[in-house]
């Protein structure tokens, strides 16, 4: 059953009367009561509206689907085997998990290195991104990440100054690639700058490019978790006044005396602040390419979502067209700060389906010799065996994992551990590996060693926490691969995974885990 029949969830804050008795085509209650207070869904849109098409509360979680999709990643299993070793001699005393290189170029010269197959997507305008950034910013860094500044963070920038139409200054932008670039280590990863319709119109690339030292940027037309711009809720007026002034999409509008005096008398608490959808044309992706390398930007990345099959072909052949250095393809059900709740649940193509979609299109370019961009994929990756699969799913065009929910969890973790040492209050299940962050965070040690106390002492405990999270990924990774005898990714095939299930094949391409090397199994009993 998909999940998201339910009339009912912990994303919206609501619940069913009788939980256990609920009509499967509906999600409402098998019998529902004259005299219920309104629990559900129905009940609290009764009275409060388009505020239940989002989860809540804003500005302190992250949500993501719960639909129960047809297949994921776990129709698939990893193939291991117990002969040879690619990319490392045929030792036993070499060919060991730690010697498995998780590094990586990317894009075209001069490529990105990047320590992990990793890229931390679009991270913008949300509370949830701001509030963490720090964590976020300098954990990447620190373990050779890129990370990519997503929407909208200038114009929600209250401090901004913006001429003309054109941003002039924004400290909270500045902020976030200073914060990188000051501890990113020899050379690895990257600053991402994103730009989405508001963005573009504000000349948010134009100032990255020129004022604040970035080289790498990327096109923005879309992510997994809905097909609308993006979206944050404003608790103020005076902010809500601001954003619609500068061209948002403000609702109910702020500028309004009837909606002023409604938001004073405590009828609604936020406004909703929205941002365009794009008109993609051919002519005009080409264009702002060119306009981009020639403003000095040394990288360009597009990202998409969860479109038809046709939007995804036209993001891989204009892709190839503007030999652009990264395309990241985000698939649906992934998580967001926020997105409309049924949107995220019934909108757009599943993560496996578009990745099987997105491998046979850059197949069909490569068979033709064009040139086919290198690809992340994105959509609901947490741990190490979702990456194996990811990668290989697509090899060998899939070249880095897209992740944000999962290191975002890691990053907020982190500092909430901080605070607990802090306070002297860490948790008892924590307090038995230690009181202070050298003691808790198990990759501190060798984090202090690499960058001295003093410097050490300076990283916040939210980096510490992504940073950690990042090495458990990197050994575990190094685990997988070191079975399948893969000792650098670039070795990794699909057939180092096989499917489950004769849908996982229908859709992936990928050989069921009964007929996997059939022909060298005869081969070998006939000899």
């Amino acid at each position: 059953m998909s999940l998201t029949r339910l009339n009912a969830t912990a994303a919206t804050l609501t619940k069913n009367r009788t939980a256990d008795s609920v009509s499967r085509f509906s999600g409402m209650c098998v019998t529902c009561v004259d005299g219920c207070i309104g629990m559900c869904e129905i009940g609290k849109s009764a009275y409060r509206g388009a505020e239940v098409i989002y989860p809540q509360p804003f500005g302190i979680i992250t949500a993501a689907s719960e639909k129960v999709y047809p297949v994921d990643l776990s129709h698939f299993t990893i193939m291991g085997t117990a002969v040879g070793a690619k990319g490392i001699a045929e030792d036993s005393d070499v060919a060991i998990f730690p010697n498995v290189n998780l590094e990586r170029k990317i894009g075209n010269d001069p490529k990105i290195k990047v320590r992990l197959p990793l890229i931390i997507p679009g991270l913008g305008s949300t509370n949830i991104a701001k509030n963490n950034w720090e964590g976020l910013a300098i954990g990447a860094a620190l373990a050779g990440v890129p990370v990519t500044i997503g929407e909208n963070v200038c114009g929600m920038d209250v401090e901004s100054e913006i001429e003309n139409g054109k941003i002039k200054h924004s400290p909270d932008l500045a902020r976030r690639v200073k914060l990188y670039k000051d501890w990113q280590q020899d050379g690895y990863g990257a600053v991402v700058l994103q730009s989405n319709v508001e963005d573009t119109m504000l000349g948010v690339l134009e100032y990255g490019l020129s004022k604040l030292g970035v080289d790498a940027v990327e096109l923005k037309w879309g992510q997994g978790a809905k097909d609308i711009g993006g979206e944050v809720k404003l608790n103020t007026l005076e902010k809500a006044q601001l954003l619609k002034k500068r061209g948002y999409v403000v609702l109910p509008d702020p500028l309004d005396p009837a909606n002023i005096e409604a938001f004073q008398r405590g009828s609604f608490k936020e406004f909703e602040r929205h941002s365009r959808v794009g008109m993609v044309t051919e002519e005009g992706f080409l264009k702002r390419v060119k306009e981009l390398r020639d403003l000095g930007a040394k990288h360009i990345f597009l990202k998409t979502g969860a479109y038809r099959p046709a939007d995804l072909a036209r993001a891989v052949k204009f892709a190839s067209k503007a030999k652009i250095d990264l395309l990241t393809v985000d698939g649906a059900g992934g998580g967001t700060g926020m997105s409309p709740w049924r949107m995220m649940n019934e909108w757009g193509i599943p993560s496996v389906e578009l990745h099987s979609l997105l491998y046979q299109y850059c197949e069909k370019l490569a068979k033709k010799g064009e040139y086919v961009p290198h690809i992340a994929v994105a959509g609901g990756f947490t741990f190490e065996d979702q990456i194996f699969k990811g990668l290989a799913l697509g090899a060998p065009y899939f070249k880095l994992i897209g992740m944000a929910r999962a290191p975002i969890a890691a990053a907020m973790v982190g500092k909430t551990i901080g605070k607990r040492i802090e306070e002297g209050m860490v948790p008892v299940f924590i307090e038995r590996f230690g009181n202070t962050p050298e003691e808790i965070f198990v990759s501190a040690p060798e984090l202090k060693q690499k960058l001295g106390e003093t410097s050490f002492k300076k990283v916040p405990t939210g980096a510490l926490g992504l940073y950690t999270y990042f090495q458990r990924l990197a050994q575990g990774l190094r685990q997988l691969m070191c079975g399948n005898r893969k000792f650098a990714l670039d070795y990794i095939t699909r057939d180092d995974i096989a499917a489950l299930t004769k849908e996982a094949v229908e859709i992936s391409g990928i050989s069921h885990v009964m007929d996997a090397d059939k022909e060298e199994a005869e081969k070998i009993l006939n000899s």
